[in-house]
């Protein structure tokens, strides 16, 4: 954990885990050993967290609540059991007691380790070992973040943004499918913009702390196509701040 045990490093034999894939196995444990939770309760998300959060919701038959960067959208849907689990791609989580109660509204760096300990031991499988199990199932996705100037101009025309105002109709050479500037999870503003196609996505947000654009990209289709996206990604934002 960090010093403040707010968020985890999964260490296997194998490696240290990055956190998107570490997430999206104890998604897809959680819900398959969690007999006691809700069958609405869903997979919480942040809208940069890896979208194979999504692949797994799917094939476990959970809604997929999807909301801006920060852990304290989780808070109301951990009390309330709408999240049976809040995510958060910079190693941040929690979950529901076994019964569903709440356990915590913050994140919770011991738990998270407990939990890959508990997967060892119940699958006989380390963690790392579990994601290429999942991986080969719902596909393998490659995530980077890049960062770009930005000042206040840029942050009021991120801001001022809306799906129908996006200038992008491709994205990989795949047709674009969504065009996001609220979440989905509880219609709130993301203060950027997030642009999908079947197999990849980025997304533009200004940092709450630094004078830059965090543009996180991620694709299902390998290096190359991540390569593409972001090119892409970039000339989407260039063309905005001409504007």
């Amino acid at each position: 954990c960090d010093p403040d045990a707010d968020r985890h490093g999964i260490v296997t034999s194998q490696e240290l885990m990055n956190p998107n894939h570490f997430l999206s196995v104890a998604a897809w444990y959680l819900f398959r050993t969690r007999r006691s939770w809700s069958a609405a309760s869903g997979i919480g998300k942040t809208l940069v967290t890896s979208a194979l959060l999504d692949r797994v919701g799917r094939e476990a038959n959970r809604p997929v609540v999807e909301v801006p960067v920060g852990f304290k959208w989780f808070v109301p849907y951990l009390l309330n059991g709408r999240c049976g689990m809040g995510c958060e791609e910079s190693a941040g989580a929690s979950f529901l007691c076994f019964d569903g109660s709440p356990w915590s509204t913050d994140k919770d760096g011991p738990l998270m380790c407990l939990l890959a300990a508990e997967m060892l031991a119940v699958e006989q499988s380390s963690p790392t070992e579990l994601y290429e199990k999942l991986t080969e199932r719902l596909g393998r996705p490659v995530y980077q973040r890049l960062d770009a100037p930005a000042d206040d101009q840029v942050r009021a025309k991120l801001k001022a943004l809306t799906p129908e105002s996006a200038d992008i109709t491709s994205l990989g050479g795949s047709p674009v499918t969504e065009i996001i500037t609220r979440a989905p999870g509880n219609d709130a503003p993301i203060g950027g913009i997030k642009i999908s196609s079947a197999d990849g996505w980025f997304a533009v947000r200004p940092s709450g702390t630094e004078p830059i654009c965090k543009v996180y990209t991620e694709s299902f289709k390998g290096e190359d196509h991540l390569c593409a996206i972001q090119k892409d990604a970039m000339n989407f934002l260039e063309r905005l701040l001409k504007a």
